[in-house]
């Protein structure tokens, strides 16, 4: 489905705003958390790190405001599902969100950590442990589906692979919440982990992941090649990337969410 694109070469793409003076190239990283055998108390350390910078760096807030837009025409009782959900923060509070606009949103969580599915059940409505590369779920069998800083963590192959796969399975609309790369993001996460006392794995894996991040060229080529969709892709603050779009039905062209 759709045109070859490699998400490194969209880079030349890139807006002055993303200037390589501020951009540094691509890099693949080895980020600690990756390793299926790290020890499962150092995870969830780690992963609420994550949850909490997602609430003070800007993480929630960006995924939150594409939900929200991803929401429109729902039906009363919908369905989301989080890919790579780490401890549920952001269904959670999509939940309480729908919630509040009369909407009772079903959320369900998938991660491939048993302990961090163990430990974020109580936020959500169900959840499942699967590959994000082979999710469980019919096509078309989930109104929003999403993921947030889970998509850098794969490679210029399987990458298309997992937005197509999160494509294939919503009904509704698929959003992608990211982190954008630059040197100001890598260096301001580093300091700004010391005062907030993240956990030296935090430190290390969240400067990766912002060199492993995406520009908005990129992200905008990496979903259009996988899906044949041209996504709405925003940038938000504290470095943040968003692409949501309508996914193709039953096999016929998607259309780019408002």
């Amino acid at each position: 489905m759709g045109v070859p694109c490699s998400i490194f070469a969209a880079a030349m793409r890139c807006s002055s705003a993303d200037a390589a003076v501020l951009t540094p190239v691509r890099r693949r990283g080895v980020e600690i958390l990756d390793d299926p055998l790290v020890e499962a108390s150092v995870r969830e350390r780690s992963i609420s790190d994550v949850a909490r910078s997602n609430r003070l760096l800007g993480g929630l807030r960006a995924a939150l405001r594409e939900l929200r837009a991803a929401r429109s025409g729902l039906a009363a009782g919908a369905t989301l599902l989080d890919v790579g959900t780490g401890l549920a923060d952001i269904p959670a509070r999509a939940r309480l969100e729908a919630e509040a606009a009369g909407i009772a949103l079903t959320t369900i969580a998938v991660d491939d950590a048993p302990s961090l599915l163990v430990a974020g059940r109580a936020r959500v409505s169900g959840s499942v442990c699967a590959n994000a590369l082979a999710l469980p779920f019919p096509d078309h069998s989930v109104d929003v589906v999403m993921c947030s800083q889970l998509l850098h963590h794969f490679d210029d192959d399987a990458a298309p692979r997992l937005v197509r796969e999160l494509n294939r399975v919503a009904r509704h609309a698929v959003v992608v919440a990211d982190l954008r790369r630059s040197w100001v993001a890598a260096a301001g996460f580093w300091l700004v982990s010391f005062p907030l006392r993240f956990h030296p794995v935090t430190r290390h894996d969240g400067v990766v992941s912002v060199l492993r991040g995406f520009t908005g060229p990129e992200l905008e080529c990496l979903v259009t090649g996988a899906t044949g969709v041209t996504p709405v892709v925003r940038r938000h603050p504290g470095f943040r990337l968003t692409a949501r779009w309508t996914p193709a039905a039953n096999g016929a062209s998607g259309t780019a969410a408002a």
